[in-house]
This record gives C-alpha cells, sequence and structure tokens, in this order.
C-alpha cells in the first residue's frame, strides 16, 4: 500500500486560513499582461489586490 504525501501550511494556522490569489499585472514596457500568483493569508487579501 502507497503512503499519501500531504503538504499543509501549519506555520501560523491552519490551511484554512490561507487562499491563492491571482492578480492580473499590466507591463508598462509592452503593454502585455502577466499573472502574479501568490499564497495569501485571508486577512490580507485585499491588500494584496491594493498594491501595484
Amino acid at each position: 500500500m502507497a503512503k499519501k504525501v500531504v503538504a499543509t501550511l501549519k506555520k501560523e494556522g491552519s490551511a484554512k486560513d490561507f487562499s491563492k490569489a491571482i492578480k492580473m499585472v499590466k507591463s508598462p514596457k509592452t503593454g502585455a499582461y502577466t499573472f502574479k500568483e501568490e499564497m495569501v493569508h485571508n486577512d490580507n487579501i485585499k491588500k494584496f489586490f491594493e498594491e501595484k
């Protein structure tokens, strides 16, 4: 029987306290859009989307 590997984010709390946030950012040089992905604590989601 194979073992199941489970990744958790238990540094400050449970994994339910974090969300994956994806923001679309426009490049000033080319005008093309790129995506910025980050694991963000639920309390800091608004701050992630407000910063440029």
